[in-house]
Parts: structure tokens; sequence; C-alpha cells
């Protein structure tokens, strides 16, 4: 029976766990600092060299540090992620040289990637080997990116063979795999031992891996043979074995397995904790709900800005960077709304002879978008989930064409009588329906291919997807508006 060292270590101080006070913390941080450079502005109008005027600034501002680092020490490492992230890169320095060097390990694989980068930018290379150096394997190797090689190798210089072998292993998987999201701390039992003997086992542990639900039944070659249940030992007869009582029917994850395909594991069986085994069937890490929760998470954060076709960035990031994060999209969105402004110029003459319908395309071009959008939102949340395949894809293509027009017949009627009652003409409100239905019936379309072959290239499928929705619904939209009524009308 073995567990890893790192669980032996002592248990953190507690810290405040209320979501709240991050968002007051936040704003007392803000606070201070606020009233730290009114007091630097007000020294600075007095005339240089006023020694005594210097020395209250000095003194202020070691009241405000002393003030500062007293707030932050009562908090958690996610709520001091929090107020870093929340803060524009001066102030984020100033705060986070305040921050208890033994909590520097935890806010780091708290805070988020691009806060990550210029919080490592401002640590010399003695603190960082002091804030790495107490790491797990898996924790360090979702740093070993952010951090300089020569902190890296420093820190694998104290790191046992085995904390070694795991640090290279996990550092090895993709990026968004299971293998890089695994962590090393658990607990092992063979299956030829009592129930009492386990519990012995347990109670010389300082504490268990947190997220322990369950404990995991390997051979003398670490080949897993079931799992055993945290709930079902407490239960059982002491003088039980573990081979009478675990479980052989278990979910077992491969390290090379998306981290996505993990998370729906995980939604799906209701789980706390899983296994990762190798290919030999050997048992080599475990998932915990934890990770699955950042994963969720970066996922709906990539997604929802993927649509925009914007990738994660500093919010306080200078503007050349923003720049070129949003710049490309932007001016595709340009191009297509030019493209859409040529279409309808092409009807001038439609338009100044029935001027009302100058009113009413935004109307055809706008719900057509709103038709797509809602679709594609549906398709990308459904490839998420694994859920589209071959054999279901055409019959819902036809399920979201079929819905898309029993809405747009029932939305056409209204925006029909609408036209109707400013234009007095049925003719219009006829064109108007139509225009509808049939846009609405483009934006569904566009809403299911835009995603699919994206996805069936290896693309995002949700990125820049709204851009391209906006394109076809404007284009198309005036076009067919336009043209039934120039066909119909004049």
């Amino acid at each position: 029976m073995t567990q890893s060292a790192a669980a032996q270590k002592p248990p953190a101080t507690p810290r405040r766990l209320d979501p709240e006070d991050a968002q007051t913390a936040l704003a007392e941080v803000q606070e201070r600092l606020r009233r730290q450079q009114l007091v630097a502005d007000l020294v600075h109008r007095q005339e240089e060299g006023d020694a005594k005027a210097t020395l209250v600034e000095d003194l202020v501002h070691r009241q405000h540090e002393a003030e500062l680092k007293t707030l932050l020490d009562g908090l958690h490492p996610a709520d001091i992620a929090f107020i870093l992230e929340s803060l524009p890169k001066d102030e984020r320095q100033t705060i986070w040289k305040l921050v208890s060097p033994e909590h520097d390990a935890d806010v780091l694989l708290e805070v988020e990637d691009w806060v990550r980068e210029s919080l490592i930018e401002a640590m010399d290379r003695q603190d960082l080997v002091a804030a790495t150096g107490s790491m797990d394997a898996d924790e360090l190797a979702d740093l070993a990116p952010d951090l300089p090689p020569d902190v890296v190798a420093e820190v694998q210089k104290g790191l046992t063979e085995e904390e070694r072998a795991q640090l290279l292993e996990a550092m090895g998987y993709p990026e968004d795999s299971v293998g890089a999201i695994m962590d090393f701390e658990m607990v092992r039992v063979r299956e030829d031992v009592t129930l009492e003997v386990v519990l012995r086992y347990l109670r010389r542990l300082h504490e268990l891996p947190d997220h322990t639900d369950q404990i995991f039944v390997v051979d003398r070659q670490d080949k897993l043979q079931g799992i055993l249940p945290l709930s079902r030992l407490l239960v059982s007869e002491p003088e039980t074995e573990v081979r009478a009582v675990m479980n052989s029917d278990f979910l077992a994850l491969n390290p090379l397995d998306s981290d996505a395909d993990a998370a729906g594991a995980f939604e799906r069986y209701d789980l706390v904790s899983a296994p990762v085994m190798d290919d030999q069937g050997r048992l080599i890490g475990r998932v915990t709900i934890a990770e699955v929760v950042d994963v969720m998470r970066e996922d709906s954060q990539e997604q929802a800005l993927s649509r925009a076709g914007l990738q994660e960035e500093d919010i306080f990031a200078p503007v050349s960077t923003a720049l070129r994060n949003r710049a490309p999209w932007l001016l595709l969105n340009l191009c297509t709304a030019a493209t859409a402004s040529f279409v309808a110029s092409q009807f001038e003459g439609t338009v100044s002879h029935i001027v009302i319908l100058a009113f009413l395309m935004s109307i055809v071009a706008g719900i057509g978008g709103n038709s797509g959008n809602q679709t594609m939102t549906l398709i990308i949340r459904a490839l998420a989930m694994g859920r589209i395949t071959g054999r279901n894809l055409w019959q819902l293509v036809k399920r979201e064409l079929l819905v898309t027009l029993l809405v747009g017949l029932c939305g056409s009627l209204v925006a029909a009588l609408f036209a109707w009652v400013i234009s007095h003409s049925l003719s219009i409100a006829l064109v108007m329906m139509a225009a509808m239905i049939c846009n609405m019936l483009v934006g569904a379309s566009v809403g299911v291919l835009v995603p699919m072959v994206r996805a069936r290239f290896g693309k995002d499928p949700a990125m820049g997807s709204s851009v391209l929705l906006t394109f076809a619904t404007d284009s198309l939209g005036f076009f067919i508006f336009l043209g039934l009524a120039t066909f119909f009308l004049l």
C-alpha cells in the first residue's frame, strides 16, 4: 500500500471561502491603492526635497502596505488570484509583492495563464525556485511551459526519481489530454488484505489526497484490479478481504483521451474521481472533479470568446496586444458588412420606388441572424458533448429546418401584419413574410453547416461563427427581400 509523499504535507492554514469576500477584498484593495496614489500625488506637489513630506509619504506607504498584506493573508489563494486578475499590470505587481511567499505556489496555480506570465516575470530566480519547489509533479508540469528552463532544471534536482519520472511523463502529454490534467496522489491497496488492514493504513496517513472517494486496488505490477469506495470500506466488516467488496466494473480513462471527453464522463456518471490507466492496464494517475471543473470552465470561456473571433487576453493588456487579437475578425466583419451593403445597393431602384423597404429589410436580416444563432448554439454544444455522429447528422439537419420553418411561419405572420400596418400594402406584407421565412431557413442552414464544416477539418467549431453567420443572413437577407420586392412589386 502506497501513497504519494505530497499527500502527507501539513494542512494549509484555513482561508475564507465565501465568494463575496473576493469582491469585497478587491474593493478594499482598490481603495487603499487609490489612497496611496493620492498621498503620492500630494507629496509630489510639494517643493522638491521636502524631507518632511517625503517622510509622511513613506509612513503612509508602509501603513497601506501593512494593511494590504494583512488583508491578503486572510484570503484563500483563489480569491487572491481573482484580485490579481482584476487589477492593471502595475497595481497587480504591487499586490503580488505583498503576497506571502508560502502562498506563491497556490496563487500561481489559480491565476489565468495570461496573468501568470506577468507574475513570473516579476519574480527573481530564487523566489521562483522556492515557490515551485513545493509543488507536486502534476502541478509543476502545468507551470513548466511558463517557467524559465533553468528554474525547471533546478527544481528537478530536488525531486525524487519517482517524482522526476512523473514530471517528465506529465509534460509529455498533449495540452488538452487526460494525461495533462491527471495527478499522482492516490491510495493503492492489494486485493488480498483485509479491510481492517486498510483502515489501519489510512489512519497512519496524515491526510488523504483531495477528493478521495475511492481506493484503487492493484496487483504487484500496479495493474488496476478494481476500486474500493470509501463508503463501502466504512460499512463492511473489518475481517472482509478487499477482493470481496471491491468493484470490478469501473470507468477508467486513458492518458491520451481528450479532457473534454473526461469531463463528459464525469458529468454523465456523477464521478468525483476516476483512475487513469496506460495501455498495459497499469494505474498511472487519477483525474478528480477539481480538474474537470477547471476544464469545463475553460472550455466554456474559450467557446464564448471563439464565437466572437477572440482569443483569451489580459483585460488590461497593452492596446497593441488587443489590436492583434481583435483586428483580424473585425476586419473580416467589415468586409462582410461591405458585401451586404453592396448587395443592397444593387436594388437602389427598387428602394427608391418603395422607400418603406429600407425600413423593413433590417428586420429580415436581424431575425434571420437570431434564428441562425439559436441553431448554431445548439450545434456547437452538441459537438462539444460528442452527441453528433454521421448517423444522426441528417436527422438533426431536417429537424432544425422544420423547427425553423414552423417558427418562421408564426413570426412572419406578425412581421407581415406590421408591414401591412405601416405600408397599407398587402403585397409588401406578403413579400415581407416570404423573405423572413427564407432568411430564417438560411440562418438555420448556416448555423448547422459552419460548425460542422470547421469541426470536420479539425478546427474550433465556435471560432468566428457569429461573424460568418451575420455575413450570410445580412447579405442573403437583403438579396432575398429586395429581390422578391423587385420581382413582385415593380
